[in-house]
Formats: C-alpha cells, structure tokens, sequence
C-alpha cells in the first residue's frame, strides 16, 4: 500500500487532448494517450507493479535532508518540482504543448527538462510503459545512447534525451543517472504516435527552452480574456486552467475527469470512469465560463451539444443520453481491469462506464439552459432539433428514473429530475418567445406549470419542512442546493430557507456536504463515500444568496484548505481530509468558480449597502 502516493498528491499538465499526472516525488502515475479516454501507457495510480509509470526526480535518501515542493509556474499548467538538498538544489519542469486546435493527432509529446540552480545533484530516470492499461506487452529498440523506442500494440512511444544522459535498457524498461551542477540543464522528451510514425525531431536546449516560453506564453495569453477580477482570483484562474486542460479542443467537450478507477472509499467499489463529457456536468460549466469571459469555450460545447440533438445518436434511443465520449460517440461499454488492484487494493477496476444507458431526465434541463444562454441555439436545424426534444418530453417527463447520482438502486421520482425538466420548459417557453420560433408553447406551458405543481406538492415534505430526493422518502439530497440558481424560487423563500436549514442539520459536517444519506435511501452500492465537493461549494453559494454571509464567507475559506498543494481538488474529502475519487474533477472546480463569483456578488452588495 506505500507504494501508492496521495490521490492528492498530483500535479495535471496537458494538451488538450490529453492529460498526465504527475506526483510530487516525479512520476507520472497517469498517461492516456492519443486522448483522455484511450488506454494507459502510465496507470500505476491503479496498480502500482502492473500500471507503469515514468519517473525523473533527485536521486537522494530520506536521511540526506531532500525536501521535495511542487507548483504551478504562476498561470500556466507548467509543473515545477523542486528538489533541496544541502548538496544542491534542483527542479523538474513538466508540460505538453498546447494544442488549441480543432484537429485530432495521434502525436503527443511530454516534455521533461531538469536543472540545477545551486550545488549538484545526482538525477534518475526510470520509464516503465504498460501498454492498453497494462495488458498488451511492447517491445524496446534502443536507437542509440539517448534515443529509445517502445513500440506498443496501437502507439509508438518514443524516449529522446539531451544534455548528460544515457539511456539503459532491457526487454521493457529504461533507466539513466545523471548529475547535474549548477547552471545545467538535462531533458527527456516523450513523444506518444501512431506504430511506424516519422522519428521526431533531434532535440536541442534552445528548441527546449523555445517550447517551455511557448506553453507559458499560451496560458497567460489565454487568461487575459478573464474577465474576474474578485477576492479569490488566484484560486479563480487555477481552476480555470484546469477546466481548460479537461476540455478536448477538437470537439469542445469537457470530461468530468482526468482518470478513470480511483475509489470514492479506499477499499470500496465505487470507482468509475469520469473521461467523458457528461451533458450535466458540461452544461453546468457553460454559466461559469461566460461569466469568466471565456465564451469561446462555451460556444465550443454548445455546438457540440447542439450536434448531439440533430445527430440524434443515443444508446437509449431517447433525445439525448447522460454521457458521450469526447467525441460525441454514445458507446461507453464498461468494462472491469480485473489485472489491477486498483488504487491501495480498491476494486474493482472500471473503464467505461455503464450509467450511460441510465435515464436520468434532469439532462433535459441543464441542455436547455446551456443552449439557453446563447440565445440563438443554431439556426433552424438546431431550433428543430430543440423543439422536438420539448415536444417529447412533455410526453415522458412523469416517469422515474436513476437520478443525477447515477445510483444502482432502482428509478425513483427524483425532485431534482422534475426541477430541471421544469428548467427544460421554462427555458424553451423564453427562447420561443424571444425569437419568435415556432413552437407549442401552449403544452409546454401545461408541462412546466404541472411540474411546478407536482414538486410543490409531492416533493416537499411537511414533517421535514424541506423540499427532498424522491416522492416516496423524506431523506434529503444535496443536488436541490441548485433549485435558486436555476430560478425554481428565490433564495430568500421561506420554503427554501427552512430546506436549506435542514440540510445544514443532516448533510453538512464542519461544512463539508455529503449528497445524500445511502443508509436512509439505499444506492444499490456497498460501502460509503466522503464528502462531495461540488455540493460543499454548491453550499456556499446557497448560502451567499440567502443573505447568511459570515457562514457562507467560513465556509469557503475552509473549503480552499481542502485542495492539494497546487489548488486542485478530488471529487470527495474522506474523514481525515484526504481527497477520493477520480481527480481532478471539473464539477469541483466549476462550482469553486460559481461560489467564488456568488460570495463576491454579495459581499460587494453588502459594502455598498447603506448602514
């Protein structure tokens, strides 16, 4: 179990198409490549023997008083980790190179470059490729002193060097050591293609340097176009970076996740695969990026969304289904890695993921306000397309279904489905109106009215004076902390204060938010979860729009204490604070955004209030 870090303990680069993880001690413990939902070349976060991964980092004992320290070099996604020594000092700069770009490539290359500022210190290398999650074998050609080969079933990777360093090799693994004195520089350069693809480039430390000024230079020409300027701005940015690196820039879907298996209980079986584009979560991120002023990103996932309706591609044969890949292909086949241990012996093993032939209605909702915010949803073939998705659900919204936590119990009357197919029409009813489409406004507006209805009065419950997760329980559910956002009521109703005062009660710990008590309503799934963080931030900003600032403001500040040392965050925070599941998780972060902006909103309304 030691040989496994922190899930937290993680770095993210990428570029755009793909994302590795990198530990504070130098490995990268995760690498999918020609996309985030490809197969591993690194998964030892999975299986730490079987997973492979590729390490650089300082070659020095615990007893020598080596002290290791990562960050971001500031607003950008290039990763420092820095080595200190007596001996000397000594840093690792990681990054990929962005590839803003509409067109997919098999090519990938992973930049690695060391060096010294003081002293001297002694480096190794080590790169253990596991093939498709570690299930096909490779083969290695070592080319010459710093050039290797491994060619895999479906990908060549491929391992240049410069400066002091000379690869070792055997049947499938490499390794150098090298010493580096102050003022030296020494880089690995991986490069991930398609099997017989042109050898790269030879490299050189100008090109290396040049590559380096070119990634920082793309992310913080990309952030000008931020327009936040609040309290938390670097908390802000950080999460937008992160945000950018999950979003896959042919398409402009975002995935929930950079990785796939990692345990919501260490131990248990809730590990999924979050690489793909989930209509929620997605959906959800478009508000925080407008409002960032990022709007080229969110026009890039409306369109995407928008072919998904005039595609009509799904599993189910519905409208729309819960989630896609990246590239709007509606196949996610699960599948179980039963080779793998799974993170610290957390099985099983997932890729895939099954959810996606759930039925879950609240989608309806978040795509219309999504596609909403545009006010033009794409001509005439995207207005048909939405129409037609309205005219069907005013036919299927009264049913149960699984629910936005894609539980395993069984379909439920969940109250969050029927507030966003409420959101559905509600959204649909303005855009018709405003732009004169054509539309059946008249029995969209019986379905939007007899949904209001309908949660009013089966989804509140007298005993608990809240509104709560099904018709037939009076347990609550962290989800209907959106029902302000999305414009159900105000925040400042009676009914809602007082649901929000309960869940206060029940669901919140030292404001930590669990989505739900499974004991009181049964998920079909052994086991527990910790605290989830997009309801933790969902809180705060509950909080801050019903005037109950102080608590809203703590509740915040405690919640940044939770990300790991780079500012990223996990989907959940288990009992003594470590981060669970799959990481980092977009959902977090936009909600951080969403908080952030909120407490800003009203902190601001407060001090400018008159006393």
């Amino acid at each position: 179990m030691s040989s496994y870090p922190p899930i937290a303990d993680h770095g993210m680069i990428g570029d755009l198409q793909t994302a590795a993880l990198v530990s504070s001690d130098g490995s990268i413990d995760w690498w999918c490549t020609p996309r985030f939902d490809s197969p591993s070349v690194f998964a030892s976060l999975l299986d730490s023997e079987r997973g492979g991964y590729c390490r650089l980092a300082a070659d020095l004992p615990a007893e020598s008083g080596l002290a290791v320290r990562q960050l971001y070099l500031s607003d950008t996604a290039v990763l420092i980790t820095r080595f200190m020594a007596p001996s000397g000092v000594g840093e690792v700069a990681d990054f990929m190179e962005p590839l803003d770009t509409t067109v997919p490539t098999d090519q990938h290359r992973l930049l690695r470059v060391a060096r010294v500022v003081r002293g001297t210190l002694r480096f190794t290398f080590t790169c253990r490729p596991r093939f498709d999650y570690g299930r096909a074998p490779h083969t290695v050609t070592q080319l010459d002193r710093r050039s290797v080969l491994f060619h895999g079933p479906n990908a060549d990777l491929r391992l240049q060097a410069t400066g002091p360093i000379a690869f070792e090799s055997d049947s499938t693994d490499v390794s150098a050591s090298f010493t580096l004195s102050a003022g030296e520089v020494a880089a690995v350069v991986l490069t991930s293609d398609a099997p017989g693809s042109a050898e790269p480039e030879p490299l050189s430390l100008k090109d290396l340097r040049d590559d380096l000024e070119s990634c920082r230079r793309f992310w913080l020409t990309w952030l000008r176009s931020c327009t936040y300027r609040g309290r938390w701005k670097n908390e802000v940015y950080r999460s937008a970076i992160t945000l950018k690196l999950l979003t896959y820039a042919p398409s402009g879907a975002p995935i929930a996740a950079a990785t796939a298996g990692l345990p919501e209980q260490i131990g248990g079986e809730r590990n999924w695969d979050y690489r793909y584009t989930w209509i929620r979560d997605a959906s959800l991120s478009v508000r925080s990026l407008i409002d960032l002023g990022f709007t080229t990103e969110a026009q890039a996932f409306r369109r995407w969304l928008r072919n998904r309706l005039t595609d009509g591609g799904t599993a189910s044969g519905e409208p729309l289904q819960i989630m896609y890949r990246i590239d709007g292909d509606p196949q996610l086949t699960e599948e179980t890695l039963d080779h793998f241990e799974g993170y610290r012996g957390s099985s099983p093993v997932r890729v895939g993921n099954a959810a996606a032939d759930q039925i879950q209605l609240d989608i309806y909702g978040e795509a219309a306000d999504a596609l909403g915010l545009a006010g033009d949803i794409g001509g005439v073939r995207g207005w048909q397309a939405f129409a037609a998705m309205l005219d069907w659900l005013t036919e299927h919204w009264d049913r149960p279904d699984e629910g936005i936590w894609e539980t395993r119990g069984g379909q439920r009357d969940f109250t969050y489905s029927r507030l966003m197919t409420w959101v559905a029409f509600d959204r649909g009813i303005r855009l018709a109106t405003a732009a004169s489409r054509p539309a059946d406004i008249p029995g969209w507006t019986r379905a939007r009215d007899a949904i209001f209805n309908q949660i009013i009065e089966r989804g509140w419950s007298q005993k608990r004076q809240a509104f709560v997760q099904h018709y037939d329980t009076d347990v609550l559910d962290a989800s209907l902390l959106l029902m302000p956002r999305v414009g159900f009521l105000s925040p400042q109703d009676p009914a809602w204060l007082s649901t929000l005062d309960a869940m206060g009660h029940e669901l919140v710990s030292d404001s930590l938010v669990y989505r739900y008590d499974p004991e009181a309503s049964p998920d079909g799934l052994r086991g527990s979860e910790g605290t989830f963080n997009l309801c933790s931030f969902l809180y705060v900003e509950a909080l801050a729009r019903s005037g109950r600032l102080v608590q809203a403001r703590y509740a915040f500040d405690k919640m940044l204490t939770y990300a790991n040392h780079v500012g990223l965050f996990a989907e959940e925070i288990g009992p003594s604070g470590e981060q669970l599941g799959n990481f980092p998780q977009a959902f977090t972060h936009l909600a951080l955004v969403a908080a952030a902006m909120a407490l800003d909103d009203e902190l601001d309304a407060a001090e400018n209030t008159p006393r």
